[in-house]
């Protein structure tokens, strides 16, 4: 128990060291003042998405067989080194390169993170604490992001790219962390060695094909996943747009758009600390089958009242790491050991399929009339696809003949 709780309080401290919310309030206003235009944009995040297409199950698959701990270590070293290249880049080739570099990346931690963490819940029989665990961690990194948004905000207002710079440096602080991290029992017990690259895609094979999940995969990875990505992209123009008319000077949007995602992140870290409560008091399938109305019919709204940008984007943004990982939660307690990281890289892989379509045609959109009309088009394109998905079968079911779960 003890050598369990010691690497969760490495989990935790790992979590604090992803670093993202330093340039997330600037991120693409740098890119804009690059001299990107919005389909500029959307082809660097398509770059990042076909990347982690191809790269997802293979880097997933590693896992698997190097361990989580070692994919995680992979991850965050490319991580670390592509956020110095893009603070020093100059122009869009650099960036695209840096981009697909920065992908791959994150698919050395996407599947291995949580697999690492599940098992690890494993080896003491307290999976089902997945989902508080997991925000715990969630919130702690969260906490950590809004000294990092607001302290982002400002170094953006001297220079665009000193944001990067300071997120290379907290996210290399990672890698000690990490190799100070032991691998589950249960992963170590697991035949690892023995899953080839047949057994890989028969259990992908087997995932997506699983009455249980097949309807979950299309309503949350494909659409919701899809929306959510589009609206991290377009808060920062927007807002640049929004906020001069709620009385804000242009020169200071840079700091006030820290400070909107200190809030963000302060609203997320909250949610996400009590991700337990609200899986055992709310229930997975009620959030599910609220979450993507609500952030639908708001986003339609942006394109009649574009004030409402403001709260609408602190809510999207708020709640999308808790239902991330509600989402994580349902998925796991419904796949092997064997595998996991494979199958977790798969289904990020399905979301980076899906977005691209999404992205390519919201830049030519926004470009043609603006952000807000994407969104809500995006927004539109989200409630009608949920409500066709439950027309079709119950996105979250019950976990029969599976672990219990809450609802």
């Amino acid at each position: 128990m003890w050598q369990s709780n010691r690497n969760i309080g490495l989990y935790y401290a790992y979590k604090s060291t992803k670093a993202v919310e330093f340039y997330r309030p600037i991120m693409y206003l740098y890119f804009l003042s690059l001299g990107l235009d919005y389909t500029g944009i959307a082809i660097l995040e398509g770059i990042y998405n076909v990347t982690t297409l191809v790269s997802e199950i293979p880097t997933g698959y590693v896992g698997d067989r190097v361990g989580r701990r070692n994919s995680l270590l992979i991850g965050t070293s490319i991580i670390t080194l592509t956020l110095v290249g893009i603070g020093f880049a100059g122009n869009f080739a650099q960036l695209a390169v840096l981009y697909a570099c920065w992908s791959f990346g994150y698919t050395f931690r996407s599947g291995s993170s949580d697999a690492w963490l599940y098992d690890t819940l494993t080896d003491d029989l307290s999976e089902d604490r997945f989902a508080h665990v997991r925000g715990r961690g969630q919130a702690v990194a969260l906490l950590v992001g809004v000294v990092g948004s607001v302290l982002g905000g400002y170094l953006g207002n001297i220079d665009l790219a000193y944001p990067f710079l300071v997120a290379a440096g907290v996210t290399g602080i990672g890698v000690p962390v990490l190799l100070a991290m032991d691998e589950p029992t249960s992963y170590e017990e697991s035949e690892s060695d023995e899953l080839g690259i047949r057994e890989a895609v028969g259990v992908i094979r087997e995932t997506l094909s699983n009455p249980r999940l097949r309807a979950f995969v299309v309503y949350y990875f494909v659409l919701f996943s899809a929306v959510s990505y589009l609206v991290f992209m377009y808060v920062q123009p927007v807002l640049e747009t929004v906020l001069p008319q709620v009385g804000v000077p242009k020169g200071s949007v840079e700091p006030i758009l820290g400070w909107f995602y200190a809030a963000i992140s302060l609203l997320s870290a909250g949610l996400s600390y009590y991700t337990g409560a609200i899986r055992e008091r709310i229930g997975i399938r009620t959030w599910f089958l609220v979450i993507p109305f609500v952030v639908g019919l708001g986003l339609v709204t942006l394109r009649f009242v574009p004030v409402l940008a403001i709260p609408a984007f602190l809510f999207a943004r708020g709640i999308a790491e808790t239902t991330r990982s509600l989402a994580s939660q349902y998925v796991n307690d419904r796949i092997e050991t064997l595998g996991r990281a494979t199958v977790l890289s798969a289904l990020a892989m399905v979301s980076s399929l899906t977005v691209i379509p999404f992205q390519l045609g919201s830049g030519l959109l926004s470009d043609a009339a603006s952000p807000l009309t994407a969104l809500a088009v995006a927004g539109g394109v989200l409630v009608v696809g949920s409500l066709a998905v439950l027309g079709w079968e119950s996105p979250v079911k019950s976990s029969t003949g599976q672990r219990a779960e809450a609802e």
